[in-house]
């Protein structure tokens, strides 16, 4: 296979700690001389015609860092030693990071400069190759030269998808095996016990620990309730399980496998001994569920809640203290930002009038169930510890990782007549990335688009012939905590008056050292102890009553239902409309938005299985495990319920714009997150994209503007610093250190309040000095705004319900630091409205009481300069303390998103930008 080196300057990552001997070892050269080989076949160009294509040359995609996620042994040393990429595993990064200074001369003409074209198939001079896998004579995969995207086309359905499999596992192979270890829970025995793997393995495993019957049954489940369709989804599996696993034997016997099956111990350089596993059915259960945990889980952290409900009552007494919770929690502020505008409501998960069921524990008797047992060597030192209590937070609080975002206009307010779409998942950065990009025609598919690596069968999110289709995170509540009373032990429970016995379900994994991962011998087993209202995730008492805290989700056991969706979007011949498009996503059991745009029609849905609760239920806060709490026609057994019909969740057709930033869906729909105020990210679409069609002839490069510009927005300073230098200004300011500040701060916000570069590649903010005076600032001072008045046990109960910033240096909170989604989580709504209020201005949704200065103005000034001073004198270093990536004091490369390595390859870091990991900009120009 080709390698290059890069022709863009990226800033190159150091080698991770993992590789120790790769940039050391004099003999590297003779160890790649003597690995390089034949890798793959090339056959002579062939011309794919795109006659089912209706967008005209107005479809454009981009997905960094490359579609080529494999890498031979030899072509990762190379990476390693010199910094050489293999043909196409960067080739997308540099135009996707150039977008960042490039977007304000943007033309329709330029678009394709910083995306790909997404029309279907390949013109026969940008033919690079054509593969008929395994010599069928029923499919091939055409790659074009720009990108290697593969253009898969079968005159077969299962040649289809046997093609689909083959070229996923060209493109992913390693990364589709690591996560269905991830899936299973055996990442540690697979790829080593670095607790970064650790980690990852017990954040899934813990929510989704299923048997090999579990994922079997599932299968079964999904095709017998879905008819033809259902039947379909298990032969379209088998055939991309079948591609997938002749790419395996083909790789092994060429020997142009992943070279990290060398590196971590499965295979032999020399002799070739050792084995790649096939793929089986239930493997691509396992990947969906770890997908569906990451990004279609809405809802979780009732007992959070409850813990600082009560501490918000013991400050404040019951009835004072509940006002003051439901104030902070904002569950339908009337500020928020909605994706359904029109004034619909679509009430879901709301606050009942008179509770009933609720089962609160006693304070100070929550611990959390543990999950890890019998820890040997590194599999229970500090740094294991450490990765635990991370992926404990991670899989039990109701913060998701920050994702994707949409930008949809109608036609009504376009130049050309046509609706344009600027969309996509903001899915995190990963080298190789978590998506693959592919086009497959063949009977009854047609699209273009994104697939997660391995459950590619179908294109997830793309374009079909004359409609696309994209998604972000929703976070409506499908999950509830039960309290369930024990019984006889600590593993007995009373399951409807019965003391029942709670399931064991473990896995025990080894590890040693290996070249990729040099982590010293441990083990450990997971074990988590399941009810049939879903894994114990806590133990408490109520009322003096020895519980167990389980947490049901409606999509447990249901993780292979979504198939029969995404089978739907893909069918040329089923969506043809707004109406068949919701009709598809309905059948998407995840929680998702969906939208739609073809030549003359915008759609948007919520999907999710949303359980219909009993009647006084509130969702906020765990509820006692009887039968009159149970969802409406619950059945432990498949774990199936009674959901909301479609028409009650969030739904509209040609709307006259819609944008979505994982904001609040419609008025009166509950997310089971916090943080849907009156500032949340989707403002910063909201405000661009309602100012585009008030003035009308939008077009595919001011959408696309409009969503660059915002992806470089500091939200608190376009929303939230305006108000607080009214505070500051409301009296000349003599403090020479604060009147400097006050100076930087207002000259950033004046050039638009972006962090951004002062020239292409300069690595270097443009008002460095203020955007590091606001880093240090607004921790400071919302500490100092709120904690006086909360008092420091309910001030720090809500931070665990809400991390009070998300930067994008911030190490901490659901995202982390380097990966480019920010904005998300913080306090900036709470000190809006504050803030608002304490100036006398109107507030809708206002917080009990004024705590900036306990409500005077001269109060909250003195409060604000003060922490502002304190800020101002903060060095660089101390704001940006540095990591292994980059010094103290780098604040560029401290905001920078990484490809983080989930294999042997790695990339330069770019600079910042808050949007879609895959993004589309689409402007369909016929309809069949």
């Amino acid at each position: 296979m080709p390698r290059r080196t890069p022709r863009f300057t990226l800033d190159r990552l150091r080698t991770p700690g993992r590789f120790p001997g790769f940039l050391k070892t004099a003999s590297v050269c003779a160890l790649i001389a003597g690995l390089l080989s034949p890798l793959s076949q090339v056959a002579a160009a062939a011309e794919v015609t795109a006659a089912n294509d209706y967008c005209g040359g107005q479809c454009s995609d981009i997905l960094p860092p490359g579609e080529n996620g494999n890498a031979t042994l030899a072509q990762i040393l190379l990476n390693q030693a010199f910094g050489t990429q293999p043909d196409h595993a960067e080739d997308q990064l540099g135009p996707y990071a150039n977008l960042a200074k490039g977007y304000p001369t943007l033309t329709n003409a330029t678009i394709n400069t910083f995306f790909n074209d997404a029309s279907f198939g390949v013109a026969a001079d940008q033919v690079a190759s054509t593969l008929s896998p395994a010599g069928r004579s029923d499919v091939t995969i055409v790659r074009d030269k720009k990108t290697g995207v593969p253009h898969i086309t079968g005159t077969t359905r299962y040649g289809t998808e046997f093609g689909a499999g083959y070229a996923a596992a060209q493109d992913r192979l390693w990364l589709m095996d690591v996560f269905r270890h991830v899936g299973r829970g055996q990442l540690t025995a697979f790829a080593g016990g670095d607790p970064s793997n650790q980690g990852l393995e017990q954040q899934f495993w813990r929510n989704a620990p299923y048997t090999e019957a579990d994922l079997q049954a599932q299968i079964d489940n999904a095709v017998a309730g879905n008819g033809a369709r259902g039947r379909q989804a298990l032969a379209d599996a088998n055939a991309y399980l079948a591609g997938v696993n002749a790419y395996i034997d083909a790789s092994d016997s060429g020997r142009y496998f992943p070279g990290e099956y060398v590196l971590t111990g499965h295979k032999d350089s020399i002799t070739n001994a050792g084995t790649i596993d096939h793929f089986k059915i239930t493997d691509l259960v396992a990947l969906a569920s770890v997908i569906g945990a990451l990004f279609g889980s809405g809802g979780g952290g009732e007992v959070d809640n409850a813990v600082s409900l009560l501490a918000a009552q013991e400050k404040y007494g019951v009835e004072a203290g509940t006002q003051v919770w439901e104030a902070f929690r904002e569950r339908n502020d009337p500020e928020a930002v909605l994706t359904v505008h029109d004034g619909q409501s679509f009430p879901y998960a709301t606050k009942p009038a008179s509770p009933q069921g609720g089962a609160l524990p006693d304070p100070g008797s929550v611990t959390t169930e543990p999950l890890i047992h019998d820890a040997t060597g590194t599999g229970g030192d500090a740094e294991a510890g450490a990765a635990s209590a991370t992926a404990t937070a991670a899989a039990l609080g109701s913060a998701r990782r920050g994702m994707s975002n949409a930008l949809v206009v109608s036609g009504r307010s376009t130049a050309s007549g046509h609706p344009i779409a600027v969309f996509g998942p903001q899915t995190g950065y990963f080298a190789p990335q978590l998506l693959m990009l592919q086009e497959i025609q063949g009977p009854g598919i047609s699209a273009r688009g994104a697939s997660f690596a391995g459950l590619s069968m179908y294109v997830e999110l793309g374009r079909g012939q004359d409609y696309a289709w994209s998604a972000t995170t929703s976070g409506q509540d499908i999950i509830d905590t039960y309290a369930v009373e024990l019984c006889q032990d600590d593993h007995h429970y009373l399951y409807h008056g019965a003391c029942t016995a709670m399931d064991v379900v473990e896995q025990k994994n080894a590890w040693k050292p290996t070249t990729a991962d040099g982590t010293a011998a441990g083990s450990y087993t997971m074990r988590v102890y399941r009810t049939k209202y879903g894994p114990v995730e806590y133990r408490a008492t109520v009322g003096g009553k020895k519980v167990a805290y389980t947490t049901l989700r409606s999509s447990f056991m249901h993780e292979a239902d979504s198939i029969i969706g995404f089978q739907m979007l893909n069918d040329p011949d089923y969506v043809q409309s707004p109406q068949t498009f919701q009709s598809a996503v309905q059948h998407i059991n995840y929680t998702f938005n969906w939208f739609y745009a073809d030549s003359a029609h915008t759609a948007y849905y919520n999907s999710g299985d949303n359980p219909v609760r009993a009647s006084g239920v509130d969702p906020e806060f765990p509820v006692w495990a009887q039968a009159a709490y149970d969802w409406k026609s619950w059945a432990p057994a498949t774990n199936t319920a009674e959901y909301t019909p479609a028409s009650a969740h969030p739904r509209s057709v040609d709307q006259d714009y819609y944008i979505s930033w994982n904001n609040k869906q419609a008025k009166d729909y509950s997310t089971a997150s916090w943080g849907g105020g009156s500032v949340h990210r989707g403002n910063l679409l909201e405000d661009r994209v309602k100012k585009l069609v008030a003035a009308g002839g939008v077009t595919r490069a001011s959408l696309t503007k409009a969503m660059a510009d915002a992806a470089l927005a500091d939200l608190r300073a376009e929303d939230v610093l305006p108000d607080l230098l009214k505070v500051i200004n409301s009296a000349t300011v003599t403090d020479s250190t604060a009147a400097a500040a006050v100076t930087k701060l207002q000259t950033w916000l004046t050039a638009g309040g972006r962090r951004t570069e002062t020239a292409a590649g300069s690595r270097t903010y443009a008002d460095a000095d203020a955007i590091r005076i606001l880093d240090a600032w607004w921790p400071l001072l919302v500490k100092a705004e709120f904690e006086p008045g909360l008092g420091t046990g309910l001030y720090t109960a809500f931070t665990a319900n809400l991390p009070i910033d998300e930067a994008p240096s911030a190490a901490h909170g659901p995202t982390g630091a380097h990966a480019g989604s920010s904005f998300q989580y913080g306090w900036w709504s709470y000190v809006d409205k504050d803030i608002r209020a304490v100036l006398g201005e109107s507030v809708q949704g206002a917080l009990p009481r004024k705590y900036c200065g306990s409500g005077t103005v001269s109060s909250c000034r003195d409060i604000l300069i003060s922490t502002l001073k304190t800020a101002a004198g903060k060095t660089a270093a101390q704001v940006y303390p540095g990591d292994t990536l980059c010094a103290a004091g780098n604040q560029w490369c401290a905001d920078s998103i990484v490809q983080r390595t989930l294999g042997g390859i790695k990339h330069g870091n770019i600079s910042w930008q808050n949007r879609p990991t895959f993004q589309q900009v689409v402007e369909f120009t016929s309809h069949r």
